[in-house]
């Protein structure tokens, strides 16, 4: 079996305090996170060395403090970042750490992401001031029984971290109720966490950075994006963005992510810092995956040779002479008759399916162009992110 390396990036609640202080050593570290740090007009190096739990638990501090932290930091990691992508084979983000993952991935710069995640914890805070919320992870007991507990207390399962843990999140009324009334073998542990992220109590801030996200350009990853909200491949820069929007009020689909990765065969998950989480989850969820949580800088090297351990020469063509269409999930792919007798296919248009048994996931050609070679036959099984068609951009040489 070929190794295949994925990158992730957590959420909010992995920052502790003074976590940053071994990384600023470094001038060039230090001098790189000042400027995100100025992008984001926010004092990061404050808040990652000397400021307290309870003030890096501010949703404004903490979603900007990661994603910066997590940027810089491939930048150590990988010095050279052209030549990660022939070692990576996909990336996720945890919550808020998709945008870290979507500008790894190039979909977006460095300063628009921070843009982004400065304009997010601060809507996202906004949101949580309208009613007290919060968060409380479950973990053990029988999930259809957590589920059901869930529902009766009208509290929705924000992130689903796979096996034995889901995190639940509504209002501080539904959450002690909950506790009052627990499931059978499951223990409650409440979350350093402002408000009840990805429900409907979210919603305020969709909007507000959604307007926003209107104005940025983006560009078609370099590698593999597993999406929050399905466990789906991406191949859009701009559903890429669009679901990093509606995944504020959305829950996480985390489980689905890691059955992704299995599907593609993973062999090494590297975690960016702070780390530890992922990592951790995985280890429950991947039996025979090797973990890595990278956490201060004297784990470098060790880093770059698991990742050189676990790398491979991605199949993702990234010229800009063609235009590749993947396929979003593992299944079965049909093709569709209109795209099978069109030699040139207008943008958006459909060319077939991945039917899989827990759904159908539609595929479209985002750019369109003239067919140069189907890479797949109906009726053949493909993987998340194997390309299914390959597209001569419309007006190229």
């Amino acid at each position: 079996m070929d190794p295949v390396l994925v990158i992730v990036a957590p959420g909010q609640g992995a920052q502790t305090p003074g976590f940053l202080q071994p990384w600023l050593e470094d001038p060039t570290f230090a001098s790189r996170f000042g400027w995100l740090s100025t992008v984001a007009g926010i004092d990061l190096a404050h808040y990652g060395t000397e400021a307290d739990a309870e003030t890096i638990r501010d949703t404004q501090i903490a979603q900007p403090l990661l994603v910066a932290t997590g940027l810089v930091a491939a930048l150590e990691l990988f010095p050279h970042p052209a030549d990660a992508f022939q070692q990576i084979g996909a990336v996720a983000g945890h919550s808020v750490g998709e945008i870290a993952a979507a500008a790894g991935a190039r979909v977006i710069t460095a300063e628009q992401a921070m843009v982004l995640v400065r304009e997010r914890g601060r809507a996202m805070a906004e949101a949580a001031a309208v009613t007290p919320t919060g968060m409380t992870a479950i973990l053990g007991g029988d999930r259809d029984e957590i589920l059901a507990a869930l529902d009766k207390h009208g509290l929705t399962p924000a992130n689903d971290n796979g096996p034995g843990q889901i995190v639940a999140a509504g209002t501080t009324a539904q959450l002690a109720a909950l506790a009052e009334e627990p499931p059978a073998k499951a223990r409650l542990m409440p979350l350093s966490v402002a408000g009840a992220f990805h429900t409907h109590h979210m919603e305020p801030a969709v909007g507000h950075l959604a307007a926003l996200a209107r104005s940025v350009s983006v560009h078609d990853p370099r590698t593999r994006v597993i999406s929050n909200r399905d466990g789906q491949v991406v191949h859009d820069g701009r559903e890429v963005l669009a679901r990093i929007v509606g995944q504020i009020a959305s829950p996480v689909r985390w489980d689905l992510c890691l059955e992704t990765m299995e599907d593609l065969g993973v062999t090494g998950i590297l975690e960016m810092p702070p780390a530890g989480t992922l990592t951790g989850i995985a280890k429950r969820a991947l039996k025979g995956v090797e973990t890595f949580a990278l956490k201060t800088p004297d784990q470098l090297d060790d880093a770059r040779a698991f990742c050189a351990k676990h790398g491979e020469a991605s199949n993702m063509e990234t010229s800009p002479t063609w235009r590749m269409v993947v396929s979003p999930a593992k299944g079965t792919f049909h093709r569709s008759d209109e795209a099978a007798a069109l030699d040139v296919l207008p943008a958006g248009t459909t060319i077939g399916e991945v039917a899989s048994l827990r759904d159908r996931s539609p595929i479209s050609a985002a750019h369109g162009g003239q067919v140069v070679e189907w890479l797949v036959e109906d009726g053949d099984l493909v993987s998340p992110g194997q390309p299914l068609l390959r597209l001569h951009p419309e007006g190229g040489q």
